[in-house]
């Protein structure tokens, strides 16, 4: 566990090593304000019970009111039932992909309380805190969704910013960190023209922090070189330079 920001009323949290085995690594996050909690992308069955343990001292259940799903992937969605089942929170998911969060076991009785995220996004209250929902669609999901706190100033990016590997919880050298970041980057990022568009607006935002899904956290010093980055990065459809044949 890790204590990302803490002020007055508020406090962000990350749990970066619930994961083991030949598990990809995930950060599971939390937001409290003003003693009401939002879990962004609570992962699988295999953390769910070390993250239970994990928010005692943070959060008690019951005080949980919003779950974020920022895609459709299992190392996000598949344990929500639990969560659903131990909360009265909502959780909130692209409306594109409401129909297939069924098949990850969700109960009948607890499915009302997933709400889609239209297109656009929205903004949910988190203890008088306005948490944006921010689209940040095909990256790297046709249905991706991005938060930011407005008093941490935070913006949890989901798989935009992951890395693999590296042996630091945080960004302090972007040159260095490019191993970590630019294969996963160019592969699972489908469209040049959705990274454009998020540098874009990316930019209007006043950043402290980007937290990602996977790997390290890149700081306020960073974030520029890392939008810049990620505006000028080939990737998906334009990488793949002839891979699309027939195999021998």
């Amino acid at each position: 566990m890790r204590l990302l920001h803490s002020s007055t009323g508020h406090a962000n949290v990350v749990f970066p090593d619930l994961c083991e085995g030949e598990m990809v690594q995930a950060n599971q996050h939390l937001i409290v304000s003003n003693g009401v909690g939002m879990l962004l992308d609570p992962g699988g069955h295999k953390v769910y019970t070390k993250l239970i343990a994990g928010l005692v001292g943070h959060l008690p259940a019951h005080k949980l009111a919003h779950i974020f799903l920022s895609h459709q992937d299992p190392d996000i969605v598949a344990a929500t039932n639990g969560w659903l089942m131990v909360s009265e929170a909502t959780a909130h998911l692209s409306d594109i992909w409401m129909r297939f969060l069924p098949h990850f076991g969700i109960d009948d009785l607890v499915l009302k309380r997933v709400q889609p995220i239209p297109d656009a996004g929205k903004t949910i209250d988190l203890g008088g805190t306005p948490v944006k929902l921010i689209p940040a669609h095909f990256l790297h999901s046709p249905g991706n969704f991005q938060v930011y706190d407005p008093v941490a100033r935070i913006l949890y990016s989901g798989d935009l910013g992951a890395s693999l590997g590296a042996p630091y919880d945080e960004v302090h050298d972007f040159d260095a960190h490019l191993p970590y970041i630019t294969g996963f980057h160019r592969r699972y990022m489908p469209s040049p023209v959705a990274m454009r568009q998020w540098a874009a607006m990316a930019r209007r935002l006043d950043i402290e922090m980007i937290a990602p899904q996977h790997g390290a956290m890149i700081p306020r010093a960073v974030v520029p070189r890392f939008i810049d980055w990620i505006e000028g990065l080939s990737c998906g459809v334009d990488a793949l330079k002839g891979n699309c044949v027939v195999p021998a």
